[in-house]
């Protein structure tokens, strides 16, 4: 028997995620960023001095994307790059203050609109989803063998295979 897109839950996660993309785009654009823009600063103030590969690696998109948002966003003035002190062509990324602004205004736009994806959600509810979506990304995730997103700390943030074995400083 042939199960229709709509009783899919691949179907309904990307549905959801189409949906939650517009609505980002459209309250991001009201300050001047892109949801992927908004994602990149979003990074650089939890981890600062990312590379670009890591961004990508982070924001779901490729290394010459990521050049291009990175780019744009250095030329607005909202982050910086510099040449890493022993790794030649490595050049970690961190926000100006002009980029810490743009952030503090941008995320209750963003907050809005996540906390109307969930409005319909009790907070028991909420919490489960999440747990399930982590739970899900983790099955797809799991013997990729290519060092994606593995684990993920106490505070649920997720960490690379680089990012364990690499000494911060």
């Amino acid at each position: 028997m042939t199960i229709p897109p709509e009783g899919r839950t691949g179907y309904a996660l990307k549905r959801a995620q189409h949906a939650l993309r517009l609505r980002m785009d459209e309250s991001l654009r009201e300050v001047g960023l892109t949801t992927p823009q908004y994602a990149v600063l979003s990074l650089l103030e939890v981890d600062p001095g990312l590379s670009n590969a890591e961004l990508a690696r982070r924001a779901f998109v490729t290394p010459q994307t990521m050049n291009g948002i990175v780019a744009k966003l250095e030329a607005a003035g909202l982050l910086t790059r510099s040449a890493h002190p022993t790794h030649g062509r490595l050049q970690p990324t961190f926000l100006t203050l002009e980029g810490e602004r743009s952030l503090a205004v941008a995320h209750p736009h963003a907050a809005e609109v996540e906390r109307r994806m969930v409005l319909g959600l009790g907070s028991t509810a909420e919490m489960a989803l999440l747990d399930a979506l982590r739970t899900c990304a983790d099955a797809l995730e799991a013997d990729r063998g290519d060092g994606g997103i593995r684990d993920r700390g106490p505070s649920g943030r997720i960490s690379t295979e680089h990012e364990r074995s690499t000494p911060r400083g």
